[in-house]
């Protein structure tokens, strides 16, 4: 019995599971307002409070709000309530690793469904060069590190409270994740002051951005995402991992052709053991796209719970199809 539910996971059609998770946490975590549901300020994921409907909120900008403390309060009791905040943060994260990127975030989601709609469009998706794809894909530490040392600059008296949340201010969510809700109020420049002017031009510039982007290019936010960033530094801690026998691997590079964050290593790498990488978004489209048996697997607390194997790999692709086939 267990070898056959294994088998069984092991052949499902993970676009079409992926698809209706994601349609689902998408309602949940756009729409779960409506029905009173709130799973706190402290989530992995870019639920944005500016949706007020979401059924939670994004870490970063509780994270922000407190950071921002003046410096002898933070360094006081109100450190405590910083690091359960974090501790919080981790908490969500440890189950579900960088899969909350992959299909539970609203924001990633709608960037899958812009994809699909290019695809039906009959419009090719354009990609980076190698060299574009290691310096683009720090571009998220630096946004990490402003999330982090703009509020650090507001607490000592360095700048100025109208640079609060300052990355909220210019993150595509805060426009975007409302208009769900028929709420297009954030498509606007606040002229408070020169730096709401700034900020919220830019994030309109930045919105615009992303939508453009993200309709040419598979998950082209996620590459700058500091959530994903901070995921990273995380993801040793979570129970679930991404694992490569590279023993087995072959270099067919079918794995390397479905990844929307064009990560090289999910290929050429055949030495480490952990092949989660910094930009993965834990979708498991390689896992499904590779032909040979346990090369990747998906690890639940170092049980494999879905693996690579050859008789997968035909069910999905279909042998008659050429690589790269089961890419969407």
């Amino acid at each position: 019995m267990k070898r056959k539910i294994q088998n069984f996971i092991n052949n499902i059609n993970l676009l079409k599971v992926r698809f209706w998770i994601q349609l689902t946490t998408f309602i949940l975590f756009v729409y779960g307002g409506y029905f009173a549901i709130d799973f706190g300020s402290k989530l992995p994921m870019f639920t944005c409070p500016y949706n007020t409907q979401s059924a939670g909120t994004c870490y970063l900008l509780p994270l922000q709000h407190q950071l921002a403390m003046p410096a002898q309060i933070l360094l006081g009791g109100a450190g405590i309530g910083v690091l359960i905040g974090l501790l919080t943060f981790v908490f969500w994260f440890i189950f579900l690793n960088k899969a909350w990127c992959g299909y539970a975030c609203p924001i990633g989601t709608f960037q899958d469904w812009l994809t699909g709609l290019r695809k039906t469009l009959g419009i090719r998706y354009s990609t980076y060069t190698q060299n574009q794809f290691e310096k683009l894909s720090k571009i998220k530490y630096i946004l990490l590190a402003i999330v982090i040392l703009v509020p650090l600059l507001i607490g000592v008296g360095a700048i100025g409270n109208d640079w609060s949340a300052a990355f909220c201010k210019i993150c595509p969510a805060r426009m975007i994740s409302p208009m769900f809700s028929g709420d297009f109020s954030q498509w606007v420049i606040d002229f408070s002051t020169t730096t709401a002017i700034v900020l919220t031009a830019l994030g309109m510039i930045f919105s615009a951005l992303f939508l453009v982007g993200s309709f040419v290019k598979k998950r082209f936010f996620c590459f700058f995402c500091p959530m994903s960033a901070l995921h990273f530094i995380f993801s040793k801690f979570a129970i679930v991992q991404l694992r490569k026998d590279g023993s087995k691997c072959t270099k067919c590079g079918d794995c390397y052709s479905v990844c929307d964050m064009q990560i090289k290593d999910i290929a050429d790498d055949v030495t480490s053991t952990n092949i989660l990488r910094d930009d993965c978004i834990l979708c498991l489209k390689c896992v499904a796209a590779c032909p040979e048996d346990d090369v990747l697997h998906f690890d639940i607390l170092n049980f494999k719970a879905f693996s690579s194997t050859k008789e997968g790999f035909e069910k999905r692709m279909g042998m008659e199809k050429p690589k790269g086939a089961f890419d969407e």
